[in-house]
Order: C-alpha cells, then sequence, then structure tokens
C-alpha cells in the first residue's frame, strides 16, 4: 500500500517518502503527499472525462455506426453527427455506406484470367470484362451476414453472367445487347444478394468488352467479315428485286389502266353507234324516202370527201371532155396537191 501510494504521488506532481508533518516537513527525509478529497474528486472527474472522450464518437454524412451492447447487435444504428455509446459496455463499428466500391470481373490479373470465358448458347465461347459498382444499403446486415463481402459480390456477379450468357446467342452480345444485358444482371445480382440479406446495393453494371478468345479472334474476324459481305450482297439483291418488282408492278397497273380505257371508249362508241341507228331508224320508219335520200348524200359524202378529183363538164371540150389539152398541170391548180390516179 505505501509503495503504491508513493507512485500516486508521483503521478500527482509530489515525491516519494514519509507522511507529511504538520509543520512542513516530511516524514523519512522526502516530500509527501496525502490522498485526501480533493485528490479523489479530480480523479474521479478525469476517470469521467475518460470515459465521456471514449464514449462519444463522430459519424460523418457518409458513414453509419453500428452499436454492439456486449458485443450483440440491438438494432441500434447511429446516424451522421456525435453519438453516445458507454463504453465498455457498449462499442460502435462505424462503416461508410454511401462510397462507392467496385468489383472487377474477366479482367486479365494473374491466375484469374480465366473469369471472363463463358459459354454462350449457341455453343459459343466468349471473353467478357465487366464492373461492378456497389455500396453499403444496411450496415448491421453487411456485418454479421457476410464473411467476406467482395469475394461474395465477385462469386454471385460472376454467376449471374454465366446464367444470362448461356441463354443468350453469341451475335447479340457482341453487338446490340450489351445495354440489355447489364441491365438485367444488375437486377439478377440484387436479386441474389438480397436473398442473402446482404445489405449491399448494386449501383450499376459496366459493360467494359465482350470478344472472343485470343486464340481464335482472327478466324471470328473473317467470319464476321464474310457475314457483313453476305448482308450487304443479299441486301443489294432485296433492293434490285423491290425495283424490279416495283416496276413490273407498275407496268402491270399501266396495262390496266389502258385496258380499261379500251374497254370503256369502245363501249361508249358501240352503245353511241346503236343509238344513232336507233335515231336514224325512227326518222325512217317515219319518212323512208326522205332519209333514205339523206343517208346516201352523207354516205357519199364521206366517201369522196378525201378523194382528190376534178370534175369535167360533158359540155366542156366536147363529149367526154376531149378538147382537154392533157398536159394542164390540173393538180397544182388544186393547191399543189398530187394524185396517182386519172383525171375524172
Amino acid at each position: 500500500m505505501r509503495k503504491g501510494q508513493d507512485q500516486l504521488r508521483v503521478l500527482m506532481g509530489g515525491r516519494g517518502g514519509g507522511p507529511r508533518r504538520p509543520n512542513g516537513g516530511n516524514g523519512g527525509g522526502g516530500g509527501g503527499f496525502e490522498l485526501n478529497r480533493t485528490t479523489l474528486i479530480v480523479g474521479l472527474l478525469a476517470a469521467l472525462g475518460l470515459w465521456i472522450y471514449a464514449s462519444v464518437y463522430t459519424v460523418r454524412p457518409e458513414e453509419r455506426s453500428v452499436e454492439l451492447f456486449l458485443g450483440d447487435f440491438q438494432g441500434s444504428i447511429g446516424q451522421p453527427g456525435l453519438n453516445f455509446a458507454p463504453w465498455p459496455v457498449v462499442t460502435a463499428e462505424v462503416i461508410p455506406v454511401s462510397t462507392e466500391r467496385t468489383v472487377d470481373i474477366g479482367v486479365n490479373r494473374g491466375n484469374r484470367q480465366e473469369q471472363g470465358l463463358m459459354l454462350t448458347g449457341d455453343e459459343n465461347v466468349v471473353d467478357i470484362d465487366f464492373q461492378v459498382a456497389w455500396n453499403i444499403s444496411d450496415p448491421s446486415e453487411f456485418l454479421f451476414n457476410l464473411r467476406d463481402p467482395e469475394q461474395s459480390i465477385r462469386a454471385v456477379s460472376e454467376s449471374a453472367m454465366r446464367e444470362i450468357v448461356a441463354r443468350s446467342q453469341l451475335a447479340p452480345i457482341l453487338n446490340r445487347d450489351r445495354g440489355v444485358i447489364a441491365d438485367e444482371l444488375r437486377e439478377l445480382i440484387q436479386s441474389t444478394l438480397n436473398s442473402y440479406n446482404a445489405g449491399v446495393n448494386i449501383i450499376r453494371v459496366n459493360f467494359d468488352r465482350a470478344d472472343p478468345p485470343e486464340q481464335v479472334i482472327d478466324a471470328f474476324r473473317e467470319v464476321q467479315a464474310a457475314e457483313q459481305q453476305r448482308d450487304r450482297l443479299q441486301s443489294e439483291a432485296d433492293a434490285y428485286a423491290n425495283r424490279v418488282l416495283a416496276g413490273a408492278r407498275g407496268e402491270a397497273a399501266q396495262l390496266l389502266e389502258e385496258a380499261e380505257g379500251y374497254r370503256a371508249r369502245v363501249v361508249n362508241e358501240a352503245e353511241g353507234e346503236a343509238s344513232r341507228f336507233t335515231a336514224v331508224l325512227q326518222e325512217y320508219a317515219n319518212a323512208p324516202d326522205v332519209t333514205r335520200r339523206r343517208l346516201y348524200l352523207e354516205t357519199m359524202e364521206q366517201v369522196l370527201g378525201d378523194v382528190d378529183k376534178i370534175i369535167v363538164d360533158d359540155g366542156i371540150g366536147g363529149a367526154g371532155g376531149q378538147g382537154i389539152v392533157p398536159y394542164l398541170p390540173l393538180n397544182e391548180l388544186r393547191g399543189g396537191r398530187t394524185t396517182q390516179g386519172g383525171t375524172n
């Protein structure tokens, strides 16, 4: 006890030795110090300050804390600001929850470069590199339900990607379906981790690369070039077929329109002729002689209307026109028209 008192005196600023005498001297020749009420109060206040210092902690806006009562979680989550956890009965684990973390899968890193090789639904092999960005949604579940969070997320992501690739074709994966696959992959990873109560939120999936394996990439590019040429020739053939077919359809439509017009014209002309003949027949029934003479005159007008002719009366040049000079250019007198027949 005396040795402990000496050590306490040294800590409190005194020196070791015997008890203090009334006249200010020290017993045993050294400086004395007595453990009185004031000293105890100061010690208790110092201990209380140290305890408060150990019990009060700060949580930043991007963090949350999990408070443990004797190592057991009682459902208390510390929010941003000052928090109080009476030490040593209650301890706190501060975790950054909004910090974005990433897991890379398929990237060539030592002996893990085989991760990106996956088998598609059409029995082709594709080399895929992608990145999963995540953060913590529930600190308590994240602490107590996952032993190795990053490894768990890596395994779940790789398994989900293999499942999606296994039911997909190679060509869409390489060309147009990367965004669709990324969205489906994020939902599948999130649902799987939720079933584990992992307390992890998948922010996004970055689909970095999807190529054939390096061993066959040259042959695959040749196949792709051949397929592109095939598609180009097919497109040109389809364009030519459409152009020829359109021309043929247009020509057929034109012929049909012309035939329809010819039919309508012939029918109308026939109906008109029939109507005219009916009208003439009625007039003939009313006045046969007049109608017969009119028909004769109209017929002769139609027959002789386009004939280049000169009519010579018998009284000119004797009977039959014998006195007419045969060299007279009668055709020129009619305006230059020439005829092949004789003179009437």
